[in-house]
């Protein structure tokens, strides 16, 4: 069985300031204190490590061998011992950690690089590990405890509030995406807003309803309300997909407006009229999360009114 030493950060000053100086009574001068404390701390030093670390003659003291070898250790310690209470305050405030985050990829054409450009500007010392993932998957992950955060399109299931603290941040409206017209002349690229007659018999690109039923529902809904009964012509779960697949001329598809910042060639967005409903996004996190820096991070989002 090991036996650990029972030595304190005082014992390891007075050992450097000895060494350094290499004269007891200049080291007591330093240190302000007696000489005769000072040897008594050095020697049960000495006696707890089972080692010399000094020594002794008539003209004075020189460092052993154990001795060297300990000084830059007991420096290291002494640094690591000084800067405890800014690494604990760091941590406490935030400052240092690790923030797991995951997201729909809508949000990365509205609200992840604010976001994560405003987190980062504020405390450069957080890592953070990014995951894009659908809601879905989000929540499981959640239940797991494998993320701290999750940025997903509502609703919840329900029941969800036992575990989880959900906030909404952003609601915008849908718009149109369709082939632009070198792909598909009847729609001509002059005009901005299209209703939804326009699109009558064209294929719909959408998300598969069993990962996304709320989104898959509003925009099913806002065909039923329109008297249309869309065909479904290809499912996509990235939504990079759904505007490569508009762009090959393959259907239209109704997205969050910020995903118009995705630009593609032979993609054309057009706005609906002002009844096209809205898609919510929010964050979900854990109650039982009390993560330093999580809380850093949800203070840095304003609460929209």
């Amino acid at each position: 069985m090991i036996t650990i030493p029972n030595i304190d950060l005082r014992q390891l000053r007075y050992f450097i300031a000895v060494a350094e100086e290499q004269h007891v009574g200049r080291a007591a001068q330093r240190l302000h204190m007696t000489q005769p404390p000072l040897s008594q701390s050095i020697q049960a030093l000495e006696a707890a490590l089972g080692a010399e670390l000094f020594i002794r003659q008539k003209r004075g003291i020189t460092i052993s061998a154990a001795g060297t070898a300990l000084l830059p250790e007991a420096r290291r310690l002494i640094r690591d011992a000084q800067a405890l209470p800014e690494l604990v305050r760091c941590a406490a405030q935030g400052e240092t950690g690790h923030l797991s985050l995951a997201f729909v990829s809508t949000a990365d054409y509205n609200l992840l690089p604010p976001l994560l450009r405003d987190f980062r500007s504020h405390y450069p010392k957080v890592q953070i590990s990014l995951r894009e993932a659908t809601s879905d998957v989000q929540l499981e992950a959640l239940r797991l405890g494998q993320i701290d955060l999750g940025i997903m399109i509502p609703p919840l299931p329900e029941k969800s509030g036992e575990l989880l603290h959900y906030r909404p941040i952003l609601s915008e409206p849908l718009v149109l995406a369709a082939p632009s017209e070198s792909t598909w002349p009847e729609l001509s690229q002059s005009k901005k807003q299209l209703s939804l007659q326009c699109c009558q018999g064209q294929p719909l690109i959408i998300f598969p309803r069993a990962i996304a039923p709320a989104f898959y529902d509003i925009i099913l809904g806002y065909f039923q309300r329109a008297g249309i009964t869309p065909t479904i012509g290809q499912e996509a779960i990235q939504m990079q997909t759904i505007i490569g697949l508009v762009s090959a001329g393959m259907g239209i598809a109704l997205v969050p407006q910020s995903v118009s910042n995705l630009k593609r060639p032979g993609v054309t967005y057009h706005s609906l009229p002002d009844a096209a409903p809205q898609v919510e996004t929010g964050l979900a996190w854990r109650r039982d999360n009390y993560s330093p820096v999580l809380q850093a991070f949800l203070k840095l989002i304003p609460v929209p009114h």
